[in-house]
C-alpha cells in the first residue's frame, strides 16, 4: 500500500503526516508513506485545498486533518479490496 500526504509543508500537513506515521506504528504496518510537496504533483490529484490524504492513488480526504481513527478505517478498508 502506498500512502501519500499532499501539502506544501504547512503545520497542518505535518500533523497529518505524523498522524499517518502514528497509525502505521499502531497497526504494526510498513506501508510506503510519502510526503508530496511539489505543487505540480499535488495538482494531479485535483484537490482544492491541503492537506490531503491519498491511499493507493485514491483521494480520501482533503482540506482537513483526518483523525487517526479515520486513517485506520481507510487503511483497513483498502486491505479488504
Amino acid at each position: 500500500m502506498i500512502i501519500k500526504v499532499l501539502g506544501p509543508g504547512c503545520p497542518k500537513c505535518k500533523v497529518l503526516y505524523n498522524q499517518v506515521l502514528r497509525v502505521e506504528k499502531d497497526l504494526s504496518r510498513h506501508d510506503e508513506v510519502i510526503k508530496v510537496e511539489d505543487y505540480q504533483d499535488m495538482m494531479a490529484y485535483n484537490i482544492l485545498s491541503t492537506p490531503a490524504l491519498v491511499i493507493d492513488e485514491k483521494v480520501l480526504c482533503s482540506g482537513r486533518i483526518a483523525s487517526t481513527d479515520e486513517i485506520k478505517k481507510w487503511i483497513k478498508e483498502r486491505d479488504n479490496l
